[in-house]
């Protein structure tokens, strides 16, 4: 079983809500546990507000998020010219603007960045998922024959 979602949206902060919005209700109608789903939910936004605050100037951003067997994979697409996170400096304590790196790296189970010189920056990341007693999820993917259980 696989569940995908993909937009374009508008390089605009009202934006971030929307995807986060359907990320989430896809989880929870799998039964993912809510622990889980805040972490995706906080990873997806810190990506979102990146790309609006620090990408080049451009009209729009593309978010993917597949859920297949125990992982969900989000790709976090910009038409910027990118940057080297080894080279970002950490922020100050008590600086109120420059942990959402951090934050991405602590929640993430895997995190890869790729800077594509026509289509911008890419930020893809992983979370391994868990279900609640009896959900939808694990039964679905049973179904098709794939178990992560």
């Amino acid at each position: 079983m696989e569940a995908s979602i993909a937009l374009r949206l508008p390089r605009d902060a009202a934006s971030v809500p929307l995807i986060r919005q359907m990320l989430d209700g896809t989880l929870r109608s799998l039964g993912v546990e809510d622990p889980i789903r805040e972490d995706i939910e906080l990873m997806l936004t810190e990506a979102c507000s990146n790309v609006i605050r620090h990408a080049a100037p451009s009209d729009e951003y593309t978010v993917s998020a597949t859920v297949h067997d125990d992982r969900c994979f989000i790709r976090v697409v910009d038409t910027g010219g990118g940057f080297d996170p080894a080279k970002l400096e950490e922020p100050k304590p008590g600086a109120e603007h420059g942990r959402g790196l951090q934050i991405m790296r602590a929640l993430a189970d895997d995190i890869r960045f790729t800077n594509k010189r026509e289509n911008g920056a890419v930020v893809c990341l992983e979370k391994r998922l868990r279900y609640a007693p009896g959900a939808a999820g694990p039964h679905l993917m049973a179904s098709d024959g794939h178990s992560s259980h």
